[in-house]
């Protein structure tokens, strides 16, 4: 297949996210105009800014919570992602070791608690967003990462996970591609999930709960007073007693998040639905989620209705950290996403793409979710998932709420908790350095996961990227 057949695999292409071009969305709320009051207002309609209004409910039925979102309910990251919700809040068990081995035990007993909240919430309120806990794997592509996969199972083990190491044959038998060599099934705390009709589902849980909900309206500002905060929108104002604050990687209502987070769009593709002979000929009864083993990773995973989800490997950070909608859609990505879908996949040749689409992820040094206060502890945020937050997001919110309460819990005692990432440098340094990372990051791949001068000198100062 010629470059040109590659970019035409995607030529008539929906650049709407498949998850969000479907039936099932929550009719549009109106925006907030006036004056209002609130105990607490939340900015952010995603997972954070979900899962904390229904929280803040679960805990007191009688606060009095107001949601506010710019565009629509999960309009960005958490309607764009590719529905891997894993249970991880540190990017992964070797990320977390590394990081804070102290209290990795700990950090993982309450991922599984918060990943277990996400099921009782979807069981309880009845969301219909495709569950499905078969886990996920992750391949070798390359003869050294074999080693890598059979390490990451022992490790997986030690910290009570369901994890197997599979063979050649093993892995082909789930999803049958020529260039998987070994892999790791991961089979606990994992799940694939349509991450929109989570979101949907999630909505609606808080309205019943008695959360008030106002769309296409951004907050523009936030200021103390002697009671609270207001929040500053266009057509009025919010008085709240406590704010969270939610909102990824869109440009941020408090100055210090900057420091810590950059925003980089991440792309994917879904195909049309498949035959009933192309699905015989990859296998995939399980449906289990996949994802490649190198730096720059490619993740896939099956749809309810028949399709294959295609993303990854670029990761594209933009000057001064620039968020617009035209960055949405990337041709150059496109097109290498589809290559090397077909290398993978070269008995699905001739399969066409419905949708491609990109998004912002909040990105910080360490890869996982950070916490801070401001405006005196009137204002919590939890930002920075990396790409990992379908999960993440239940506990982070559970966290920025007790930092806005002011609660002393096992959760605000964490290092993860207390302690923030190395920034990342001010501009012209930010986008040199991004760029010089991920030139690094692919030479890394090119020779055998050997990491070179500029990545060690990155890992020995806690700015490790791995993925």
């Amino acid at each position: 297949m010629t470059v040109d057949r590659f970019r035409e695999a995607f030529a008539d292409a929906s650049p709407t996210p498949f998850w969000l071009d479907r039936e099932g969305a929550p009719k549009p709320v109106a925006p907030l105009a006036g004056a209002e009051q609130a105990d607490l207002a939340i900015v952010g309609g995603g997972f954070t800014g979900l899962w904390a209004a229904i929280q803040a409910k679960q805990d007191d039925p009688g606060r009095d919570v107001l949601l506010l979102e710019r565009d629509t309910i999960a309009s960005g990251a958490s309607g764009r992602n590719g529905g891997f919700c894993d249970a991880t809040l540190t990017h992964g068990l070797p990320n977390g070791i590394d990081r804070f081995p102290d209290e990795i035990e700990t950090i993982e007993r309450l991922a599984a608690e918060s990943f277990r909240g996400i099921e009782d919430t979807i069981e309880r309120f009845g969301i219909d967003c495709d569950w499905n806990p078969q886990g996920e794997v992750l391949v070798a592509r390359e003869p050294h990462e074999i080693e890598w996969m059979r390490e990451a199972v022992e490790q997986a083990r030690r910290f009570g996970q369901d994890a197997v190491f599979l063979d050649r044959d093993e892995v082909r038998a789930e999803l049958d591609s020529p260039t998987f060599l070994a892999g790791m099934w991961k089979r606990s705390g994992c799940a694939m999930v349509d991450p929109a009709r989570l979101a949907w589902g999630l909505r609606r849980a808080a309205g019943e709960l008695g959360v008030r909900v106002h769309e296409h309206t951004p907050v523009t500002a936030l200021s103390k007073t002697a009671s609270g905060v207001t929040l500053r929108v266009p057509r009025g104002t919010v008085d709240a007693r406590r704010v969270v604050l939610a909102t990824n990687g869109f440009p941020p209502l408090v100055r210090s998040i900057r420091r810590y987070v950059v925003p980089v769009y991440d792309y994917a593709l879904m195909t049309e639905p498949l035959t009933a002979d192309q699905r015989a000929s990859i296998g995939w009864e399980r449906r289990q989620g996949f994802g490649d083993s190198a730096n720059r990773f490619h993740y896939y995973r099956p749809s309810d209705d028949g399709r294959i989800l295609w993303g990854g490997y670029d990761a594209i950070y933009h000057w001064r950290n620039r968020v617009a909608p035209e960055l949405e859609q990337r041709e150059a990505t496109f097109s290498t996403l589809a290559r090397h879908f077909f290398e993978t996949f070269p008995q699905l040749e001739g399969l066409r793409f419905s949708h491609r689409w990109g998004g912002v992820i909040d990105t910080c040094s360490r890869f996982s979710v950070m916490f801070g206060t401001a405006l005196d502890r009137r204002v919590a945020y939890a930002v920075g998932y990396t790409g990992m937050g379908v999960a993440a997001s239940r506990f982070g919110a559970r966290t920025a709420l007790d930092l806005v309460d002011g609660r002393d819990t096992e959760r605000t005692r964490l290092r993860l908790v207390r302690s923030k990432p190395v920034p990342f440098p001010p501009e012209p340094l930010r986008s040199m350095g991004i760029q010089l990372t991920t030139r690094a990051l692919a030479k890394a791949d090119e020779n055998a996961g050997r990491r070179g001068p500029w990545l060690r000198m990155l890992d020995s100062v806690g700015l490790g990227f791995d993925s």
